[in-house]
Parts: C-alpha cells; structure tokens; sequence
C-alpha cells in the first residue's frame, strides 16, 4: 500500500467513525434516507464542472450562527430548513469558526444530493494539506466537491500558491486522490489577482463579490473578472450579495429581491451563496431565488445606481487581506 493510500484510507475510516457518533438529523425522509425538497429552485451548470446546482447556496460564515461558537442548535436548525427547501451548495471555509463542525453534524446522510465546497487560507503544501485533512474529518466526509484557495488578495501571494512548494500541489494531489474533485480561487480584495490566478491555473470556479455597488468601485470585480471567467468556462459563485446588509440602508436597495435579483441577472454569473441569521431570514431568501427571473438591463442600471451614496460602506470588505 502506497503512502497516499494510506493517507486516503485514514481519512476514510476517520470520516465514518466520526460521522457514526456524529451525525444527527430530524429532517423528514424519504426510503432512500434523502431529503425530499418542499420547493424547486431554479438551476444552473457551474461551468466546466457540468455539476447543475441550485442558483441559490448557503454560505457558512458571516454574523450567523454557522460561525459563531455556542450556537449548535440554531447553526443545526438552519442547516436542516436549507435541505428541507431545496437547497444543495453549502459553503464553507476552514477558517469559519465552528461551520463545518456544524455541517458535519447534519450533512452526511445526504451526502450524495448535496454539493460541498470548502476552502484553506495556507498558501505553501503542507499547510494546505492540513487544513484539508482537518476539514474532511470536521464535515464528516471523504471528499470535497470543491476546495477553493481562500480570499487570494495580493500578487506576491500567487508567487507562493505557485511556487514548487506552494499550496497549488495540495490542491493537485487531492485531485488525483479524489479527496476533492474540483479546484476554485476566491477574493474580495483585488480583481486582477483573482483573474491571474485563473490564467495560472485552469480552476474550475472562482468565488467573488458580485452585487449592486461594484460598478461604484475604481476597482470592480463584474467587468474584470467575468469576461475572463466565461471565456475559460470557469463557474462563478457570487458572494457579498448583499453586503452583510448594508445594501439595504436608507435610499439603498429595498430588500432582496433587488441585490439577488441584481447579481444573478450578472452575465456568467451560475449562483451565489448567502448566510442566514435565522431560519426565518433563509425561508425569505430562499423565496426571492426560487421566484427569480433575469432582469433587464433598464432595471438592473437603476438598482446600481440606488447604491450611488452608499456604495464606499457597501465594499467595505474591499480592504480585508
């Protein structure tokens, strides 16, 4: 036995002990012990991967109780309604705080129906393996759908990532060993960064910023990035959908109908995660993206420039590293 198929195996056997003690769920099932969804939402194929996902997906950080220490039960009850209403991408990060403790918690027996991302912030091999390592047995899993390079906010960074000994080959070696099966880059920081990593490396997704206020920023991510992204086929998860809400302060947006609405109608856009405060909150979001139609051009130019004066609050986490 090779030492990679020892390393594969040990993963394996730790995933199902730990799931085995683990996991819970009260969810209602049907024969095939799979959630049966209460309503359908509109999908989308994530680009080269061929995976059809919902265009809608729950994000696992954020102020919720997914990242927060001491919330189990909140975190669980919102895990359990995403499944029940349809939804199938979860995101999470090795940096979350206790998320993918809690995913592991209630994901597992329905593995199979559901796509898993997760992502690690080391950038040189070893770190990176770690990180994974540690993420499979937190989720109670033996594979990721996704692993993504985390918040990739500089150019000396790439240089690392791509260096013999950077975290590019944890992501190749996982690959090979199907511990994961696709590779992703995010940021929110730098659009040109995120579109040289896709020229360096042929991900297969790219998670960023896509809402309302982009076009106000000197530096947007719509207009750099997603050119860049369709021509290689590269699926684009958007995040700061609402931008933790600020979106939506006084002569802002008017609720989620118009951020959501703005971001999926974005050419090459597939879907976007969102975090949820409560299980009420993912209910109401969940009901914008199942009703969700593209928009014409007309509206979509007057909901970005109903975020004209508040766009600078709005990318606020332009500057985070």
């Amino acid at each position: 036995m090779t030492a990679k198929q020892t390393r594969r195996n040990f993963l394996l056997t730790s995933a199902a002990v730990t799931g085995g003690i683990m996991v819970t769920s009260a969810l209602p099932q049907n024969a095939s012990n799979t959630v049966t969804p209460t309503v359908i939402m509109p999908e989308r194929i994530l680009g080269r991967t061929e995976v059809k996902v919902p265009i809608f997906g729950l994000g696992g950080a954020g102020q919720t109780p997914l990242s927060w220490e001491g919330k189990q039960s909140d975190a669980e009850a919102i895990i359990r309604k995403a499944l029940e209403v349809g939804i199938r991408y979860f995101d999470t990060a090795a940096s979350y705080g206790p998320s993918e403790d809690y995913l592991g918690k209630v994901l597992p027996p329905h593995r199979s129906k559901i796509f898993l991302a997760s992502k690690t912030d080391q950038r040189d091999r070893d770190g990176a393996w770690r990180e994974l390592e540690r993420s499979l047995k937190r989720l109670n899993t033996d594979y990721l759908d996704l692993w993504q390079l985390h918040h990739v906010s500089f150019p000396e960074e790439l240089d690392t990532i791509f260096s013999p000994s950077g975290a590019i080959k944890a992501l190749e070696e996982a690959i090979t060993q199907k511990l994961v099966r696709f590779t992703g880059i995010t940021g929110h920081r730098d659009p040109e960064v995120i579109v040289e990593g896709l020229r360096r490396y042929p991900f297969h997704t790219t998670l960023i910023p896509v809402n309302a206020a982009d076009k106000h920023h000197p530096r947007p991510f719509i207009p750099v990035v997603l050119p860049v992204a369709k021509a290689k086929n590269v699926g684009v998860v958007a995040m700061k959908v609402p931008a933790y809400g600020r979106l939506f302060k006084p002569d802002g947006l008017t609720g989620m109908e118009q951020a959501m609405g703005y971001t999926l109608s974005q050419p090459g856009v597939h879907c976007c995660v969102i975090a949820a405060e409560t299980v009420a909150q993912l209910e109401s979001n969940v009901k914008v993206a199942c009703a969700f139609r593209p928009l014409p051009e007309k509206e979509l130019a007057a909901i970005a420039q109903l975020t004209a004066s508040i766009w600078e609050d709005s990318t606020f986490f332009r500057s985070w590293s």
